[in-house]
């Protein structure tokens, strides 16, 4: 049975990994500048209460293992990326699942997509159609009525130029199911300000803006939690 999901989507680096994490509470996701994302990632969140252990997850690829320590379950991710889509920067449609239960995330399926991509990396292994395969990729997950989407945008770039709120509107075409969430509205330059955007000034959304404070790369060096 297809139950609702949540779809992440947006350019490269535009923010969706720390969405991701502020959803979930934690932290677990490969991290670095640049490129991250390169095989779909399916969250399935489970809530349990917070007096029945300590939160984990389970990868489908790796049967019978339970993941307590979260920074394993981040290099997890990145082996199991390597294992699939090679040491060069590939990217490809084939989803890691991993199931997550925890006192400090609802109860969802979550997908990260691998961003839109418009030109190959120097010395990768992406093709030339690079840009196809990662809008296939992205068109195959938000295309389900049941899907939301969830459009990351970075604030400190012009939003008529948004690769993914593009992408999001030409699939949700009534948007009944399309949310624009603005990252990095902290490093705008000064002077400007989000406000026209998140009052739909610029380009309305039925469902409107949130925006987002996330971790800088600096504080992600620095390990602050997602909490603080």
């Amino acid at each position: 049975i297809e139950l609702p999901k949540i779809c992440v989507l947006g350019t490269q680096s535009a923010g969706k990994s720390s969405v991701l994490e502020s959803i979930v509470g934690m932290d677990f996701l490969p991290r670095g500048e640049g490129l991250c994302t390169r095989r779909p990632l399916e969250l399935r969140l489970n809530h349990v209460p917070e007096n029945e252990g300590k939160p984990f997850g389970i990868f489908e690829e790796i049967p019978g293992q339970k993941f307590y320590d979260f920074d394993v379950i981040r290099q997890k991710i990145e082996e199991l990326t390597d294992k699939k889509a090679g040491l060069k920067k590939n990217i490809i449609d084939d989803p890691i699942i991993l199931n997550i239960k925890s006192h400090t995330c609802p109860d969802l399926t979550v997908v990260d997509l691998p961003g839109i991509t418009r030109i190959r990396l120097k010395d990768s292994e992406q093709g030339e159609d690079i840009e196809k395969v990662t809008m296939g990729m992205a068109q195959k997950y938000c295309k389900d009525p049941l899907t939301i989407i969830l459009a990351v945008i970075s604030a400190n770039t012009d939003i008529t130029t948004s690769e993914g709120l593009k992408m999001a509107m030409d699939i949700d075409k009534e948007q009944k199911r399309t949310f624009g969430v603005l990252t990095k509205v902290d490093i705008m330059d000064q002077g400007t300000n989000a406000k026209k955007t998140l009052l739909g000034q610029e380009v309305p959304l039925r469902l409107g803006y949130v925006a987002l404070k996330n971790r800088s790369q600096l504080d992600i060096i620095n390990k602050m939690k997602v909490k603080e």
